[in-house]
């Protein structure tokens, strides 16, 4: 049974740093694509970042610079660092797995086959 359980969310100022951490269970982690999503109520769910399975990453481009996301395959962790937050990056945080495709970093969320349950971040300004 595949688990992804995120924690790290929280209330923050704007202008300062959040690290979302996310673990992994039941999936064969060194080797599948690994997401960052995030969605606020009553719209969609968006693409944050994406890291493939050597390491490889893709950013949206409204966190280039400011977020950065990283695996840790030993520990079966995935991590985004959140620097500079502001009002808008306001949302739900979701982890999202890819186990079918190792070679596609895709960018949508029905590319991903396993979700998170979910982190709230607020942003105050």
């Amino acid at each position: 049974q595949v688990q992804l359980v995120e924690s790290g969310g929280g209330l923050v100022q704007a202008g300062a740093s959040l690290r979302l951490s996310c673990a992994a269970s039941g999936l064969s982690f060194s080797s599948v694509v690994l997401a960052w999503f995030r969605q606020v109520s009553g719209k969609e769910r968006e693409f944050v970042a994406a890291v493939a399975w050597n390491g490889g990453t893709k950013n949206a481009d409204s966190v280039k610079g400011r977020f950065s996301i990283s695996r840790d395959n030993a520990k079966n962790m995935v991590s985004l660092q959140m620097n500079s937050l502001k009002p808008e990056d306001t949302a739900v945080y979701y982890c999202a797995a890819d186990t079918t495709r190792r070679w596609v970093v895709g960018t949508g969320k029905d590319d991903y086959n396993y979700w998170g349950q979910g982190t709230q971040v607020t942003v105050s300004s």
